[in-house]
């Protein structure tokens, strides 16, 4: 066993340490990254079914106070009522489909019931540093049936932007029926939806798009990466252990003394 003291060598011992440590870890990133993998799959799942699915009317999904579910957000959903843009607000620091920063337009819809359902019209752009109210084109008058995505109210848990007070006259930061209803006095559904239908006359304001997959396939080959790491891991230090070795004895076999040549007689 002479052949393995070296393994007790401060260098060794630090090495052999590391080796043990990262073995655990890089087993335990890849049952994180095989969380992830099915947490996203399941989420493209209910996006796919709930994008998919038939068109009910708002109404049926939910109604003042609600808060939308994981399985009803993205519903395609159909209003009829009116449009009341003098109370129509638009939400800060939003970005389209190419990157650029504006804003979004958030306009009360009024049901035949008299109940409001918040509508997302859409992306207009912003106007240099976003102290004025943007030129917004006028949504369909009269009485109009929308349809569009239901989603969850907004908040700054769940979506990271912060509720800043003091923002200029009729902006927001969040979507929130809650705080709409406060403001506007009446009964409000709880969500809103982005809108789908009628198309906006002349693009603006500019629709939202349909929500993408999260890339999960991904996640699944960090989970693949990961477990091979750990176990590359014994397989390299028993591969050096076998270079230190075979380094050892070629030393040794150098330092031999030749043995002297027979005399010629």
């Amino acid at each position: 066993m002479h052949r393995y003291r070296f393994l007790l060598s401060r260098q060794w011992v630090i090495l052999t340490l590391v080796a043990i440590a990262l073995i655990p870890t890089m087993i335990r990133l890849g049952f994180w990254q095989q969380h992830r993998y099915e947490e996203r799959t399941a989420r493209n799942d209910l996006v796919s079914a709930a994008l998919h699915a038939e068109p009910v009317p708002v109404e049926r999904l939910t109604s003042p106070g609600h808060a939308v579910t994981r399985a009803e957000k993205y519903r395609t959903v159909t209003a009829t009522g009116t449009f009341e843009t003098a109370k129509e607000v638009v939400v800060r620091r939003r970005t389209n489909a190419d990157g650029e920063v504006g804003f979004h337009v958030l306009t009360p819809f009024v049901l035949d019931d008299g109940k409001v359902l918040l509508v997302n019209r859409g992306w207009v752009p912003a106007d240099g540093a976003q102290t004025a109210f943007p030129k917004i084109p006028a949504p369909p008058a009269g009485r109009t049936t929308v349809t569009g995505r239901l989603m969850a109210d907004e908040t700054t848990s769940a979506s990271g932007i912060k509720n800043v007070e003091g923002l200029p006259d009729r902006q927001i930061m969040l979507i929130n029926s809650e705080e709409e209803a406060r403001r506007l006095g009446v009964r409000v559904l709880g969500g809103y939806i982005q809108q789908t239908a009628p198309d906006p006359k002349g693009g603006s304001p500019e629709q939202i798009s349909d929500p993408g997959s999260e890339d999960a396939p991904l996640n699944y080959a960090y989970m693949i990466q990961w477990w091979l790491f750990a176990a590359a891991v014994p397989v390299g230090w028993w591969f050096l252990v076998r270079r230190e070795i075979r380094d050892q004895e070629e030393a040794a076999a150098q330092q031999q003394p030749e043995e002297p040549e027979p005399a010629t007689v």
